[in-house]
């Protein structure tokens, strides 16, 4: 047994020996590894802004494998500190004269899961353009160049999709708590913003 054991071992070393890569393939396989631990690594340093001018610039030779494998996901968007979430609420009127309301995204109504995102990116998006109501006058004309027309095309999008005459939105700033107010389980007002009301231009047939 003793004999037939040494064999077997020496069997295993030699065919080790043959199995080991040669320094040219060790060195291809640890840039190659290097490589996609940066493409993972970089791209939520480089973006969305505030970002790292040092991982912008390492992230340009990068782009291509970046864009091959799929890993352009702006996870620094929602950690770890991604701040408070933003909707868009809307109050319509109808032909008849009564209300309907809504808000964007709706989690209940925006299906599948997609659309929901989606419809996030819009709210984020007018969030992010629109001044607080205490902002300079100055402040606020200024950025209403910049935010009123994707508001517009959103009021025109759901009078055309509920029928109605005209809408009035609101963005909604949801306040985020930190921890010390969510142990006392406090109560905090959310942020609202007017975004104007809008109607057609001319009657809809």
């Amino acid at each position: 047994m003793l004999v037939w054991s040494e064999v077997v071992v020496g069997m295993g070393s030699e065919s080790l020996n043959e199995r080991r890569w040669s320094p040219v393939a060790r060195v291809c396989a640890s840039l190659a590894i290097l490589a996609y631990l940066a493409a993972v690594i970089v791209p939520p340093l480089a973006g969305p802004p505030p970002a790292s001018e040092l991982a912008s610039r390492i992230l340009q030779p990068l782009r291509p494998l970046v864009g091959a494998i799929y890993l352009g996901h702006g996870y620094r968007f929602f950690a770890p500190n991604p701040g408070p979430g933003h909707t868009i609420r809307w109050t319509m009127t109808m032909p008849d004269g009564s209300k309907r309301s809504g808000r964007i995204p709706d989690e209940i109504l925006d299906r599948p899961r997609l659309l929901y995102h989606r419809r996030f990116m819009v709210s984020e998006k007018i969030s992010a353009l629109v001044p607080p109501v205490d902002a300079p006058q100055e402040v606020r004309d200024r950025a209403k160049h910049d935010w009123q027309p994707l508001v517009k095309g959103v009021a025109t999008n759901l009078l055309r999709r509920e029928g109605g005459l005209s809408v009035t939105l609101e963005t909604v700033e949801h306040y985020l708590p930190d921890p010390g107010e969510v142990l006392a389980s406090g109560t905090f007002a959310d942020a609202v913003t007017p975004l104007g009301s809008y109607a057609w231009a001319e009657p809809q047939p």
